[in-house]
């Protein structure tokens, strides 16, 4: 489609796509109050947009790179009469969140007339062609505190190129929506791959800002990093406690609930499906050879804690299954401080390979766990405690090598 018969302010855009989450738990934002955080926008804001006074800066964004105010970064540096907006980069998604497809063009942003780089080819950062004439890049999008969710991909990668190119890098930090104490998963990863771009956990607890400092600290980039740090923020608090509104970082990604579900219920979505193309993705999961009533029986002997597990049939209208009928669970939250997402990912892949082996395939599990050990313990029948405890160790050994990474306590 043509760019100009497209919405033409990237506002307009945001206004249309933010969307909120009241199913489940209803683990929702509190938008009748004033926030009781403000992300590294809002901060540099705030301090007139000091570090970036006369410098051509490079902005990698996309939607959920708002103010308080619902304004976007793009428009508010752009506007900043001392800094020199020159070049723009969109991750996965695209710059506006809207495009679930792998390839997306170079665009131009039709209200600031700025070339807008797509990052979602081979290399999947900037190239240092790209980097000439900008002496800083600045990182500003939601991420939600899982391995697999691409973004921290696309920081890590840029960070690499802006370190070749010898410019600074400054990440407005964000709050992770899902918290920022629980820590869960293995960090062993096989291979660095987009889904899994550095050893940390599945669900990490950290924020763009602390990941950028231990990826610099860890790839010995010596990067000239800087951090703007989210105002108000401790490290206990829940969505619901921030006062921010939602904001849908991906198409797919709309709420709270379904951010918190992801860690788990996205590991197996390339095996089975997690009800894309229905009202609930990522609130379903199931396969058209489940039997829904004993698979959620199965599961349920386990008795994770703060999740609800029912059977349940549907028929997902996007991705694996497409159009076909399927028996799985309805999964709600019950106690999101006392649920563990990534321990019910595990929950779901051990039930499935127990009860319908051959069926569930483990290599597809393998795509977003790249943790071939689990894979073989999966494969030699062990059971689903002694995994969990395996992966337990790495999450504690993990909150030891992040502790010099943190930035709010």
């Amino acid at each position: 489609m043509n760019l100009g018969r497209q919405i033409s302010t990237f506002t307009s855009v945001l206004l249309l796509t933010m969307t909120f989450s009241f199913s489940g738990n209803s683990i929702a934002s509190n938008s009748s109050s004033s926030p009781k955080v403000h992300n590294g926008i809002d901060v540099l804001e705030t301090q007139k947009f000091k570090s970036l006074n006369g410098l051509r800066v490079g902005l990698i964004t996309n939607q959920s790179g708002i103010n308080s105010k619902k304004k976007s970064t793009i428009d508010l540096l752009f506007e900043a009469p001392k800094v020199r907006l020159t070049k723009l980069f969109s991750p996965e998604h695209g710059i506006r969140g809207d495009q679930d497809v792998q390839e997306i063009d170079n665009e131009v942003d039709p209200k600031t007339g700025l070339q807008i780089i797509s990052l979602m080819r081979n290399d999947k950062g900037p190239k240092q062609s790209e980097l000439k004439n900008i002496d800083v890049l600045v990182f500003d999008i939601q991420d939600i505190g899982t391995r697999f969710f691409t973004y921290i991909s696309t920081m890590k990668l840029s960070m690499i190129a802006a370190a070749k190119a010898k410019i600074k890098f400054i990440v407005l930090d964000r709050i992770n929506p899902i918290g920022g104490e629980t820590v869960e998963g293995p960090f062993e990863i096989d291979r660095e791959v987009f889904v899994g771009i550095h050893p940390i956990p599945v669900r990490h607890g950290m924020t763009i800002g602390e990941l950028a400092q231990l990826f610099n600290k860890e790839l010995k980039l010596n990067l000239d990093l800087e951090v703007v740090k989210v105002s108000g923020l401790k490290r206990n608090m829940s969505f619901k406690d921030m006062g921010l509104e939602w904001l849908n970082p991906s198409p797919i990604m709309n709420g709270p609930t379904t951010a918190l579900l992801y860690p788990g219920v996205g590991l197996v979505e390339f095996a089975v499906s997690v009800g894309r193309g229905t009202d609930f993705p990522f609130e379903k999961m199931g396969a058209p050879y489940v039997n829904e009533h004993k698979f959620a029986a199965e599961l349920n002997k386990l008795n994770l804690p703060g999740i609800e597990i029912k059977p349940d049939r549907f028929t997902p209208m996007k991705s694996v299954f497409e159009g076909q009928a399927c028996g799985g669970v309805k999964l709600r939250i019950t106690n999101a401080k006392e649920f563990r997402p990534v321990s019910l990912g595990l929950a779901l892949a051990h039930t499935l390979n127990k009860m319908y082996p051959g069926k569930f395939s483990l290599k597809k599990l393998n795509i977003l766990l790249l943790n071939k050990e689990t894979i073989k313990d999966l494969q030699d029948g062990d059971s689903f405690l002694s995994i969990l405890k395996r992966w337990k160790q790495q999450s504690s050994d993990f909150e030891k090598r992040r502790q010099e990474y943190l930035i709010y306590n």
